[in-house]
């Protein structure tokens, strides 16, 4: 199973170097790993206590940030290390000021992994969520590496639960404890003696009341607000932005601010063309710009949105007809009632906050505009589904502080 393992993980790096050919991120992901021992050797203090950090992507990174912050309060003498998998999280993440040192993940190869632990030698290691790097975790449990994983989430058709599945099952025990999200990902880790397991949370819920507390002033957006109120739509696809057309044409009293989730220009531009309403662009405002007259802004930038959101009234997640829905929470802790596409089932968020009616699930335009009449006209109703998810996030809070007793004991 070790060399089917070894041999899928040097498969997969060929063939993420043929893809660098032709996809940018891809060519991300191996510009970013090249020469990068020498650059770990380099900058890595060899005569520090490293405590290392490990996310997938920019998700997983801002879920495991509230951890990050309160072990370097508790712990300032060790140096931190955070490494990405997916250029989505390097990329935007590479100048983080809580990380001493933060680099890509150099593949799970074994030659790579006795590099990596000569130059690091992590005296403590936490994974979030997932990434199951087997030669990695199974070299730290060598070389006596303290490690965790968190907010984690397992289900049964993952390969631990299989009978064949010995492999990964042997990572796992790598992990002198793991934090779960809930009691099912516990019960099913001890149905395979997995036993260091507890419920802690999702550290998510944190990071966003974190980010609500501290959430930006926008002057632009506040202009642009003025006394009206504002709907927002976040990290919104094609599919999303068909639906919001007729709601910005009905509703001339109401502003509306669309974050797409990839910034595309000539996207943009022909979403405009179908709107009668004056509508401008974030990184185009000037002191001129008339933003008073203006109905739909659209913030094409990236690291605004969960400030963004402390200005809105009802809210709007894209995804949801596609792969998934994006961060609900980040727009439910400052108290907007939520709708979004009908793929959202992966999501225990959002599937609680759908029964406790604090947000919706809508399948088309139609739907979207009767959800939103019921609000629009209520400001009641607007008001209770608004006092539920901002309420679900504060009764969620609180995982990080059990973590960090459980590390620090």
């Amino acid at each position: 199973m070790r060399l089917l393992y070894n041999s899928g993980i040097y498969l997969t790096n060929a063939a993420i170097r043929l893809a660098a050919l032709f996809n940018p991120k891809a060519r991300l992901w191996v510009r970013g790993r090249k020469g990068i021992f020498d650059k770990l050797a380099r900058t890595v203090d060899s005569g520090a206590d490293i405590a290392w950090f490990h996310a997938a992507s920019l998700g997983e990174f801002e879920q495991g940030r509230p951890v990050i912050e309160a072990f370097r309060k508790a712990c300032p003498g060790y140096k931190i290390l955070v490494t990405f998998f997916s250029p989505s999280g390097y990329e935007i993440r590479k100048n983080y000021p809580g990380a001493d040192y933060i680099f890509y993940l150099p593949p799970d190869t074994p030659r790579n992994v006795r590099r990596f632990m000569a130059i690091v030698r992590p005296k403590i290691a936490v994974f979030v969520k997932y990434e199951f790097w087997v030669n990695y975790l199974l070299a730290m449990k060598r070389a006596g590496t303290k490690l965790y994983l968190i907010s984690s989430i397992f289900r049964d058709g993952q390969i631990f639960f299989r009978p064949y599945g010995g492999l990964f099952r042997s990572a796992l025990r790598a992990f002198r404890h793991i934090f779960v999200q809930n009691d099912s990902s516990r019960n099913l880790l001890k149905s395979i003696g997995i036993e260091q397991v507890s419920v802690a949370g999702d550290t998510r819920f944190d990071r966003v009341y974190e980010i609500a507390q501290q959430a930006k002033r926008l002057p632009e957006i506040e202009r642009f607000a003025a006394d009206a109120p504002v709907f927002i739509a976040g990290s919104t696809w094609p599919p999303d932005e068909e639906l919001l057309v007729g709601l910005i044409e009905r509703y001339p009293d109401v502003k509306f601010i669309v974050a797409p989730h990839e910034i595309d220009p000539a996207r943009i531009e022909k979403f405009c063309e179908r709107i009668s309403r004056p509508a401008l662009r974030y990184t185009q405002l000037t002191p001129q710009s008339d933003l008073a007259a203006a109905g739909v802004l659209f913030v094409d930038t990236i690291g605004i949105l969960s400030s963004v959101y402390r200005y809105g009234r009802w809210g709007y997640i894209g995804g949801g007809f596609g792969a998934g829905i994006h961060n609900t929470l980040e727009a439910a802790t400052f108290g907007l009632p939520l709708a979004f596409g009908p793929r959202y089932g992966k999501f225990r968020e959002a599937r609680d906050l759908v029964t406790l009616r604090g947000a919706a699930s809508i399948a088309s335009a139609e739907e979207l505009e009767r959800w939103f009449a019921g609000l629009h006209d209520d400001p009641d109703a607007t008001g209770r589904s608004g006092t539920i998810c901002k309420e679900y996030v504060l009764q969620h809070k609180g995982a990080t502080a059990r973590i960090m007793d459980e590390i620090c004991r």
